[in-house]
């Protein structure tokens, strides 16, 4: 009878889960390669809303855990680390720095991982008022 109770179990909590979560767990390989940066989520002092981005910034994640980015003209290169839901850019540039390191001099941003896509918000530097958030898609 106990074998039959935890089969019952065991197969309630397999029906019960979502298979169309697009959540993923990260995975070093999967988040290497080039990202464009596609959409902001943003507010001018209402409800935030998405607006398309042309043009958008460029990442790109290697596996040696250093990345390339298009975003600053005097920079275009550093090492990161993912910690948790948490992304680390440090810029290694000899001088170089902007307005939106921590006290550690990295540049930091909550990270939400999808499967094609991943979400950025900023925790460090200057911090939206209202709050954004950052889509950025692999190409």
């Amino acid at each position: 009878m106990k074998k039959h109770i935890y089969l019952i179990l065991i197969l309630t909590s397999l029906l019960s889960c979502n298979s169309n979560d697009e959540t993923s767990e990260f995975e070093q390989d999967s988040f290497t390669g080039e990202w464009k940066l596609t959409e902001a989520f943003i507010s001018s002092g209402g409800p935030q809303y998405w607006v398309d981005i042309k043009n958008g910034e460029k990442l790109v994640f290697f596996k040696n855990k250093t990345f390339k980015s298009n975003k600053y003209s005097k920079c275009k290169s550093g090492n990161f680390s993912i910690e948790i839901d948490t992304l680390n850019l440090e810029y290694t540039c000899d001088g170089f720095q902007t307005n939106a390191e921590n006290q550690a001099g990295l540049i930091t941003y909550i990270i939400d991982f999808k499967s094609n896509y991943f979400i950025l918000t900023p925790t460090s530097g200057p911090i939206c008022i209202e709050g954004c958030s950052y889509k950025y898609q692999r190409q």
